[in-house]
């Protein structure tokens, strides 16, 4: 949506939420302090700190990271946005980011969980000079996607494709790297794949104990090892310092976030240019 108009967002009452199990947006709402959660989600999220009582840490990185990288992308010139598993509206999100550092920047935001189509209101207010809109869809879709995307995008030009805490909710048996692929195919030269990704390698027992936990509640939670998660960025060329925690990518451009002990957060980040 250009300029400061209203977004066409429907009343909340029409907005059909399955509040009968957890979902993964309004989980991520609550370990950021937000409002715009339900008690199941809240269950489930207290369960999974008693697995790793880092998880608002957790998610506090993965927030930071995508401030960080946004920064990044603007200083190599890059004008258009697309993100896939954006989650609930929180200040500053990615398209605030990217169009102070340059007003004409055009964002797309894409997700499945129609409480973020309730709140699009909130996230749809751009500079006038760029443009902010959003997709209500699945992520395993991503034709539907790029064609609604490339009513606001020009798929002529670099766009930066963001994936944020996403793809550890996709297994391998639903395609997870041909997702990725589908959509990095579509993309033009100089256009930027933007990931980050839980990890298993530094507490295997704990991310078992999460996983049970997703599956009993009918959803899919498959963390990944380092060179797993390196194979998301097959065919492209990964920019400085390559795959590293998420916490340590280029830390230089965002503030700290201080965290609870010495263990690393257990997720991984990376950004790669399609040549």
């Amino acid at each position: 949506m250009t300029g400061q108009e209203p977004a066409a967002v429907p009343p909340a009452a029409a907005v059909r939420i399955d509040t009968s199990k957890p979902h993964p947006a309004r989980m991520y709402d609550w370990f950021l302090g937000g409002k715009d959660n339900y008690p199941v989600d809240e269950e489930m999220a207290k369960q999974l700190l008693t697995v790793d009582a880092r998880g608002r840490d957790m998610a506090r990185v993965n927030r930071a990271y995508m401030h960080r990288a946004t920064r990044w992308l603007a200083a190599q010139g890059v004008r258009q946005y697309l993100d896939i598993g954006t989650g609930i509206p929180t200040e500053p999100n990615l398209h605030q980011i990217a169009q102070e550092a340059a007003p004409e920047s055009r964002i797309v935001y894409c997700d499945n969980d129609p409480i973020v189509l309730a709140h699009a209101e909130a996230l749809l207010r751009s500079t006038p000079e760029g443009a902010t809109e959003y997709i209500q869809a699945d992520a395993r879709e991503p034709e539907v996607i790029l064609e609604r995307a490339g009513k606001v995008l020009d798929f002529g030009r670099p766009i930066a494709l963001s994936m944020l805490a996403l793809l550890h909710f996709v297994d391998d048996e639903d395609g997870a790297y041909e997702l990725v692929h589908r959509l990095v195919e579509q993309l033009p030269s100089g256009s930027y794949l933007v990931l980050s990704h839980v990890t298993s390698e530094f507490d295997p027992e704990g991310a078992a104990k999460a996983r049970a936990l997703y599956q009993a509640r009918g959803l899919t939670l498959r963390p990944r090892t380092r060179e797993e998660f390196a194979r998301f960025f097959d065919g492209l060329e990964l920019v400085e310092p390559g795959v590293s925690l998420t916490a340590e990518w280029h830390p230089e451009l965002g503030e700290a976030i201080p965290v609870a002990g010495d263990e690393p957060i257990p997720g991984y980040a990376g950004v790669a240019r399609k040549p």
